[in-house]
């Protein structure tokens, strides 16, 4: 068996774990996220490095639920120069700074009756539980997707000493091992193929279908993002407006705040 072979069997066997074993919490979280579309609030979603993956794939996406609105801190979201602008060091820094995820909020206008999901395989930065503790604090609901088996085996990076699934009103566990990555090779001392990201963004899908479906359940009509690459493309521009319009709708309608001032 190749290892490309044995790497898809386990990517495969950790979302069937998700499936079996999750099944109750991720439909609480859509339940979460569907209280909030219905009430006429916004799901942010938000994870800081490959995290923020996970967070993309909620919006606008085919398939997808108007109501979701990401977040893209562009300075911890992307790392691939390595060197120099938006470079490895500058997130190294950054998403350890307690303070940050606050400031990151008050730029996105977050009112009442909000919620916000929040993708972090360690579940222990600053900037993440910056977020989850400042939404708790405002009596609004966070949906955490993390690893409990990899966050349970480190301490927290932020003062508050929590880990996410300490603070969240809702935890997927990924389930996903300390060392993510999961392949042995003989000769090489470190694992390789990472496991997090395809668990992660799988577990994003799964809760914006639940949404939906409890949206449905209640009588709402929930806007859909639909494929525009196929023989209806003209029909799927128009349905795609209309959901981009109602995002606008739903952002212009709140009270703005501008940043603090020292």
């Amino acid at each position: 068996m190749t290892i490309a072979h044995r790497y898809l069997d386990d990517v495969v066997a950790k979302i069937s774990w998700v499936r079996d074993t999750q099944d109750e919490n991720i439909t609480a979280a859509g339940a979460i996220c569907a209280d909030t579309i219905a009430g006429d609030g916004l799901v942010f979603a938000f994870g800081t490095g490959h995290g923020g993956f996970a967070a993309l794939e909620t919006f606008p996406r085919t398939g997808g639920v108007t109501g979701f609105r990401p977040i893209v801190e562009t300075s911890i979201a992307l790392m691939h120069h390595v060197l120099g602008d938006m470079g490895t060091a500058q997130y190294r820094f950054l998403h350890t700074q307690e303070g940050y995820g606050k400031a990151i909020l008050r730029s996105h206008q977050i009112k009442e009756g909000d919620a916000l999901i929040l993708f972090s395989h360690s579940g222990i930065n600053a900037v993440i539980l910056d977020m989850a503790i400042e939404f708790k604090e405002r009596g609004l609901k966070v949906i955490g997707v993390t690893s409990v088996p990899h966050s349970s085996q480190v301490a927290s990076r932020h003062s508050s000493g929590k880990r996410l699934f300490e603070i969240a009103d809702v935890t997927v566990d990924t389930g996903i091992p300390l060392e993510d990555a999961s392949q042995f090779i003989d000769g090489l001392e470190y694992p390789v193929g990472p496991t997090s990201t395809s668990v992660a963004v799988a577990v994003s899908h799964a809760i914006n279908a639940s949404t939906t479906a409890s949206l449905v359940a209640r009588g709402y009509q929930p806007m859909i993002m639909v494929n525009t690459n196929s023989n209806r493309t003209t029909e799927a521009h128009q349905q795609n407006d209309r959901n981009y319009e109602e995002l606008w709708r739903r952002l212009r309608d709140r009270e703005f705040s501008g940043p603090a001032v020292k």
